[in-house]
């Protein structure tokens, strides 16, 4: 088998429907399978995988046991000769894998690769590719300096060497996973895509960022960025540093200030809602129940080229569209002001975005 696409999912019971159509549109013409592990979600998750999805091979864990032990458990099961490790709460697009399995074949000494990832306002996610947080960078991080931090000798739709990627998104032989022992367990959710990355480097294998490919990652819904998320994710943060840095007195002055820095910052999240004042869809038909529920008035575009106005609410059908149009509309759409998107899978009845990191996302059921 050429790849096991490993989704751990915790309770995003909507936008795991989504990333599984997508999934499945993306490995119809690779030997592939798709592990779902769930990590005991209150919704109904597994309901929903076992009725949509029986060909998914679903692992129901009856606890919450983090994100590191939540996928070793997966890729225990995987048979493929790649990985890809994938959030939840993604849309990847037809030619992804495929266009990764070209690229990862063609890499002697291959590490992990990672992909172009914009949020769920069509914009580019910066920690798609990133440098080795040292305590350094990382405190300029925590203090708003970012340009040591995120890998921004690559353009966004480039390809080259890269350090760190994201969790959200992996991709990587599983003999590689296995020899530097997948992720460790130490860290119960978040760094431990960092501590796999460099894991990986000092293993000796190289990490590369493929731009020519994107997937849609909506920030904010396995997770919220809250007063908890940043005690959970600076903590991790000192696994991380105490694991694989030289320790001394000041350094740990240094990372424990930092922490309480980045916790006192973080401890309220602000949120602003975006307003709009329209709706565009593109669809040939649209449920009555559904209209009454979008902004008003409503515009069927006949194309994704038609212009758009500013302030306003774009629904895509993936009845009719493909995911790779979408996402090239949503790059081109989200350069105007205030534009917020929708997405109604195949066969389902319900519409669904995210508009923020600091808040779960939207969805209208009809």
């Amino acid at each position: 088998m050429k790849l096991s696409v490993i989704i751990l999912n915790y309770n995003v019971r909507y936008f795991l429907e989504l990333c599984l159509k997508s999934v499945e549109e993306a490995i119809a013409n690779i030997d592939a399978e798709i592990i779902v592990i769930d990590n005991n979600s209150p919704d109904d998750s597994c309901a929903m995988v076992k009725q949509l999805f029986p060909t998914v091979k679903l692992i129901e864990n009856h606890e919450n046991l983090g994100f590191s032990k939540g996928n070793n458990i997966g890729v225990a099961q995987a048979n493929g000769e790649y990985l890809c490790i994938l959030n939840p709460d993604t849309v990847v697009a037809e030619d992804t894998f495929t266009k990764l399995i070209q690229y990862a074949d063609s890499k002697e000494n291959l590490g992990i690769i990672g992909c172009q990832l914009i949020d769920g306002k069509g914009q580019f996610l910066p920690e798609s590719k990133r440098n080795v947080p040292t305590p350094k960078v990382s405190l300029n991080k925590m203090l708003g300096k970012t340009n040591d931090y995120y890998a921004n000798h690559i353009q966004a739709e480039n390809k080259g060497k890269v350090a760190i990627l994201v969790g959200a998104f992996m991709w990587l032989k599983k003999d590689v996973y296995k020899a530097v022992g997948g992720f460790d367990e130490a860290y119960f959710m978040y760094g431990e895509d960092i501590d796999l990355s460099y894991k990986v480097v000092k293993a000796g294998y190289d990490n590369y960022y493929y731009g020519d490919t994107t997937v849609i990652h909506f920030k904010g819904e396995s997770t919220l960025k809250d007063a908890k998320y940043a005690k959970r994710f600076y903590g991790a943060m000192q696994i991380f540093y105490k694991k694989h840095f030289k320790q001394n007195l000041f350094f740990n002055v240094i990372v424990w200030l930092g922490i309480k820095l980045a916790s006192f910052l973080n401890k309220v999240p602000v949120s602003v809602e975006t307003k709009t004042n329209k709706s565009y869809v593109r669809s040939k038909t649209l449920d009555e129940s559904l209209e009454k529920q979008l902004p008003k008035p409503i515009q069927f575009l006949d194309s994704l080229e038609d212009k758009i106005e500013s302030h306003s609410m774009v629904v895509y059908d993936f009845n009719m569209l493909k995911t790779t149009d979408v996402i090239r509309d949503m790059k081109q759409k989200s350069k105007q002001e205030n534009i917020v998107f929708r997405f109604l899978p195949k066969n389902s009845k319900f519409i669904i975005g995210s508009d923020s990191a600091l808040n779960r996302g939207k969805v209208l059921h009809f």
